[in-house]
């Protein structure tokens, strides 16, 4: 390869946010740096600051990536995919006459689904997400999961409900993973329950 002739490697970029990642999730957002993530993708330092001109763009593309993954496992739960295929039958079998007692329970095991699978990768996301209280460029990226993950419950109860549920649901998240307690499911199913509840 002659001098100075860049070497064609097309999965460089991902490699690089997929460093970075494992970066903020073994030394935390402090930890990340160019030289860093360059060190941890096994590149030159001087191919990360040309994929990601600043730390903010390399930390965007990283909370892209991890929205992404939080939108597959969301599509991909099974809580969800059960309360879409029947509804909940009351103990008469017939069809619960509470639906919104149903998507409670959903959501409630999909939070226990989320934090169960890999907690080390809820805490990361996490770290992502906050991270836009000091970093302004993360905050478009923070509000499209946000906005994403009430797109996703609006179908099954109407929007400005979704955006509530989103909110409880990410409260009890970061409390568990903040006081490092196990989680209740219980107790957000009945907290996530009374936000549904038809009001008198």
């Amino acid at each position: 390869m002659a001098p100075g002739t860049r070497r064609y490697d097309p999965d460089r970029r991902q490699r690089i946010i997929d460093a970075a990642i494992r970066v903020v999730g073994e030394r935390g957002i402090a930890g990340l740096s160019h030289r860093s993530a360059a060190a941890e993708a096994d590149v030159p330092l001087g191919s990360t600051t040309y994929h990601f001109k600043t730390l903010d763009d390399l930390l965007v593309a990283a909370l892209q990536q991890a929205n992404e993954g939080f939108a597959q496992a969301v599509e991909g739960s099974a809580a969800l995919a059960d309360l879409d295929r029947e509804p909940a039958p009351d103990g008469d079998g017939t069809p619960s006459a509470d639906p919104g007692a149903d998507l409670a329970g959903a959501l409630a095991r999909l939070l226990g689904e989320l934090l169960g699978a890999d907690r080390g990768r809820v805490e990361l996301e996490y770290e992502l997400y906050l991270a836009a209280l000091r970093r302004p460029a993360l905050r478009p990226v923070a509000a499209q999961w946000c906005e994403a993950f009430a797109a996703a419950l609006a179908p099954r109860t109407d929007p400005v409900t979704a955006r509530a549920l989103v909110a409880v649901m990410d409260g009890i998240g970061l409390q568990v993973l903040l006081t490092d307690t196990a989680y209740d499911e219980a107790y957000a199913r009945e907290v996530l329950a009374r936000m549904l509840r038809p009001s008198s």
